[in-house]
Order: structure tokens, then C-alpha cells, then sequence
């Protein structure tokens, strides 16, 4: 795969060196690994992609401090960016297995305590943990601001130490039922009661906590670990608490700023993949004497194919390197969104065409491509929600 976009003016030559050794990895340990499907195998594969990817140090770059594990003081835009395209481009749940170690403990690189930080990002750089980042309620998906668990502050009657009861309800949350820990926002304090997004606080609240139950395991049309979380008097102690009493909103919003572009490079891996396997067939397929490549419309069809790949690429990578400028890029960010997932469904929904028949088969890589690219239209803001982002800025 010619990887000509890193010479663009958006890089640095360590991300380049980034890139092409992930690249060499991923050849040698990705290019051959089998899609599973059955639940106990996908959280497997899951864990094991997690053990591999922090052994072989490209976790360090999802988590921020040297002194924690993590590649440099500072999480990088671009090179997440760099190693999600990539990853993707290989395998959909390494990509996967990478993004939910970041975004899982992007609240703890953001605003946890030394204590914190000491105790958590270490093992998520090295692989040892499973991190989940449990934002999303059965009735507050893209309306975040409407979330309902509720915690309570309290006194454990065991210890004497203070602390919250929490209680409520968490759904679509990535790698539920296999995390190690889950960072979960609730509803706090006097504010508790009011609409919007005043009076939610974040939690570091460990996969054993008594209260902390596994309610129902998700299976979705591309296997991925997902799971509904029920907390019943799930006591989390003071020094849990993440950030300041009320400010969990503010750090969600900030958590997900940081990996919101990551979405749009998965999105953009998934598009080149597909590409790849587009150019692929249409070179090797015999078709009325010729080849697939040969007629005037499968030209057509891969030059927008290329097109919508590098205005994605474009997009996606502007956003990184302003990030990393310390630039706001709400507007860009979003762009970079809407532009990559959308645009891959329609650079993927090609490839299955120029397939034919093969195309809808099972275990077909574009037939993989087609499962796994239709939820990053969804998760971390869906493409209607990007678009009044968009709108509403531009209106300033």
C-alpha cells in the first residue's frame, strides 16, 4: 500500500516513521487474522489485540505522560489519527481495541489525580487493563446532556469514608462486560434535578464493585464487545471521583473532542481498504473479453472512489494538525466526521458492487468493510449531529 499522503505538509517525520512501522506490524501480525463472530470469541480476540498492541508499544500513544507509559506528555492528534487509519485498514476490531483503550482513559490523561493516573494509564499503555468510557443512556445518545444515573453522595457504613451511590443505567458501552474499570458520568449534587448538562460528575468505578452488573450483552451486525450496565447502589469512593464535583459534562465533551477526529481516520482506513480491494478486483476480474478495469464505467466509478478517499484524508488530517496547534477545530473536527464516514459507506457500498456476487458473501473482506463502517456514522455523534455543528457555527 503506497502511503503517499505522509509526505503531505500535515506531518512531521516521526509521524511518518509512526506510520510505516505500524504498517510493518500490521502486515506481519494482522494480514491473516480470522473475523470472529461468536460473542466468547470476538471478546477474546479483543483482549488478545489488546496484549498485542501494548507489548508491541503502540499503545503508549493512546495515553498521555512519559512517566505513565505513555508516548509523550501531551496525547497527539495526528498520530492517533495515523494509528487508526492504519489499524483499521487491517483489522476492524484492532482499530477497535486501540480506540477504546484511548477514549476509555482519555478522562484519566485529562483531569485525573497523580493517584490516578499512576494507578490506571500504566496498565492501559501496557495492555495489562481494559479501559470503557460509559457515557451513553438508554434515553441520551446524541443528547448527552439528557443522561439520568444519578450519584449519590454518601458514607460507607463498612469504612466510614465518603463517597457516591451510584444508580442507573448505561447502554452501548464498548467493551462492556470485558473492561477492567469504566469511567461512568452521572448526575450529582444539588444540580441533579435540573435539565442540561449541569450537575454531572465522572467516576473511575472498577469492574468488580459490588452494585456494577453486566445487564445484557449487545451483539451488533460488526462483533464488537458491547454491553448494557446496570448500577444498584454501586459504591465508588471519594478518591474515584474524576475532575471537580459538576464539571463531567465539560470533561466528556473534552474527552471526546480529542478522539471525535480519530473516528473520521477509522473511517478513512476502512475507505482506503476498500479502494485497495476495488482496484484489486476490477484488475484481475475477466469481464466481455476484457478486464473489470477496462470498462469506462469501473474507471469512473474508482476515480470517485479516489476522490472521496483523499477529500476525507484532507479533512481528517487538517483537523489533527490544528488540534496538535492548540486550535479550537469544533467546526473541523466535525467536517472531518461527516466527510470520512459518510464518504466511506459510499467508497465501500462501490467495492461490494464491483464484486458482484462475492460481494455480499460472508467473510469477504468488502463484505466486512460494509459491516463495520455503518456504526461510525452513529457512535461519538451521528452525521445529523455533525451537520448541526456545522451549521450552527457557520451562523456564528
Amino acid at each position: 500500500m503506497h502511503l503517499k499522503h505522509l509526505e503531505w505538509p500535515f506531518f512531521e517525520p516521526r509521524h511518518r516513521e509512526l506510520a510505516k512501522d505500524l504498517d510493518a506490524w500490521c502486515a506481519e501480525h494482522l494480514q491473516h487474522r480470522e473475523h470472529p463472530t461468536e460473542l466468547a470469541e470476538v471478546d477474546a480476540e479483543c483482549q488478545a489485540l489488546v496484549r498485542a498492541l501494548g507489548q508491541a508499544g503502540w499503545l503508549r500513544h493512546a495515553v498521555a505522560g512519559q512517566d505513565l507509559g505513555g508516548a509523550a506528555e501531551l496525547i497527539d492528534t495526528r498520530s492517533i489519527c495515523l494509528l487508526r487509519e492504519t489499524l483499521a485498514r487491517y483489522n476492524g476490531l484492532a482499530d477497535f481495541a486501540f480506540a477504546m483503550q484511548g477514549l476509555g482513559s482519555g478522562a484519566i490523561s485529562l483531569h485525573g489525580t497523580p493517584e490516578q493516573r499512576h494507578q490506571y494509564l500504566p496498565q492501559v499503555a501496557g495492555g495489562v487493563a481494559l479501559a470503557a468510557f460509559a457515557l451513553s443512556e438508554p434515553d441520551a445518545g446524541s443528547d448527552v446532556a439528557a443522561l439520568q444515573c444519578r450519584a449519590t453522595a454518601g458514607v460507607d457504613a463498612a469504612t466510614g469514608a465518603d463517597g457516591y451511590w451510584l444508580n442507573g443505567e448505561k447502554t452501548w458501552i464498548s467493551n462492556g462486560g470485558i473492561a477492567d474499570f469504566y469511567v461512568v458520568f452521572a448526575r450529582t449534587g444539588p444540580a441533579a434535578e435540573a435539565p442540561g448538562s449541569r450537575g454531572i460528575s465522572a467516576f473511575i468505578v472498577d469492574a468488580d464493585s459490588p452494585g456494577l452488573l453486566v445487564a445484557e450483552r449487545l451483539q451488533v451486525i460488526a462483533p464488537h464487545p458491547l454491553a448494557r450496565l446496570q448500577f444498584s447502589q454501586c459504591w465508588v469512593p471519594k478518591s474515584r471521583c474524576l475532575g471537580a464535583p459538576g464539571e463531567g459534562f465539560k470533561l466528556a465533551m473534552r474527552t471526546l473532542d480529542i478522539f471525535r477526529t480519530s473516528v473520521a481516520a477509522a473511517a478513512l482506513g476502512f475507505a482506503r481498504r476498500a479502494l485497495q480491494e476495488g482496484i484489486s478486483q476490477a484488475k484481475s476480474r475477466p469481464m466481455f473479453g476484457a478486464r473489470l478495469a477496462d470498462l469506462p464505467l469501473t474507471q469512473a466509478k474508482l476515480a470517485d472512489m479516489a476522490c472521496t478517499v483523499d477529500a476525507s484524508a484532507l479533512l481528517v488530517y487538517r483537523a489533527a494538525w490544528q488540534r496538535d496547534q492548540g486550535q479550537g477545530v469544533t467546526r473541523e473536527a466535525a467536517m472531518a466526521k461527516l466527510m470520512a464516514t459518510e464518504g466511506a459507506q459510499r467508497v465501500i457500498d462501490a467495492a461490494v458492487q464491483l464484486h458482484g456476487g462475492r460481494g455480499v458473501q460472508s467473510g469477504e473482506m468488502v463484505e466486512q468493510l460494509y459491516r463495520e463502517i455503518r456504526a461510525l456514522r452513529i457512535y461519538e455523534g451521528a452525521s445529523e449531529v455533525q451537520q448541526l455543528i456545522i451549521g450552527r457555527d457557520l451562523l456564528k
